[in-house]
């Protein structure tokens, strides 16, 4: 128990946040407001490792910009896999364009998900939450609870636009890596690059498997996350002049 004893606090800690602003957005939502105070609890979230995300692409346009040198070094050391990843992460270090970087705003999504699951999955420091319900459908519900009624149609709808999101998601990275000439910072060329090209823009996808076994609450958590990256890949990524992405 003591090994949970985080997650808990975390837990308790995620349900009277929850519980206020259901509390605020009553009057406006109804019957609905547990599930609004979700969707703004997940903005929330967002807001705070913002930061990081603005980081993130700004790593993305530098590696775009060293793109005809990641290719040069393609060339040179075709024949040398290893001295060729060596070479192009040496040169995105000395550049400031860290491909670990973007994986931090993911990283740091990870406890928020995981504690909106365990506090929908076993009503864990607020068990009245379980109660409240999203369309007819509790929260606390999983999409095999009940496949009459409400269920299909909400669990539809839901898992309808994670899977349209994945697959622009997916698109994007696709594209990412045919512009920088690398995918996560490995070069596209050499033993096993092919593999993860093809593997890397898959990933969005999984965010969908995870909603078939997760709590309703939790699967609109990953609704509201995944459709707040895309609004910021349209915003933040915006074309912009070549001068003003050099002096970033």
């Amino acid at each position: 128990m003591l090994a949970f004893a985080p997650l808990h606090s975390a837990a308790s800690a995620a349900a009277t946040v929850v519980t206020w602003l259901a509390d605020v957005l009553a009057p406006l939502t109804g019957g609905a407001a547990t599930a609004a105070a979700i969707v703004l609890f997940t903005v929330g979230v967002r807001l705070l490792i913002s930061p990081l995300t603005v980081a993130q692409v700004r790593g993305e346009r530098r590696r775009t910009a060293l793109a005809p040198e990641v290719r040069e070094l393609q060339r040179r050391y075709a024949d040398d896999p290893a001295r060729l990843q060596s070479e192009v992460f040496a040169l995105y270090r000395n550049s400031g364009a860290s491909p670990v970087a973007g994986c931090l705003p993911a990283l740091l999504q990870a406890p928020f998900f995981l504690v909106m699951y365990r506090l929908f999955a076993t009503g864990d420091g607020a068990p009245e939450l379980l109660g409240e319900r999203l369309a007819g459908v509790p929260l606390g519900w999983h999409l095999g609870d009940g496949l009459a009624g409400p269920v299909p149609l909400v669990f539809g709808v839901l898992l309808a636009a994670l899977l349209a999101l994945a697959w622009w998601s997916s698109r994007r990275m696709r594209r990412a890596a045919a512009a920088t000439g690398t995918v996560a910072g490995t070069p596209t060329e050499g033993p096993g690059a092919a593999v993860l090209g093809r593997l890397l823009p898959l990933l969005p996808y999984a965010t969908v498997l995870v909603a078939l076994v997760v709590p309703l609450a939790a699967v609109l958590y990953l609704v509201t996350t995944t459709a707040w990256t895309a609004l910021e890949q349209v915003v933040l990524r915006r074309p912009q002049p070549t001068a003003a992405i050099d002096k970033r």
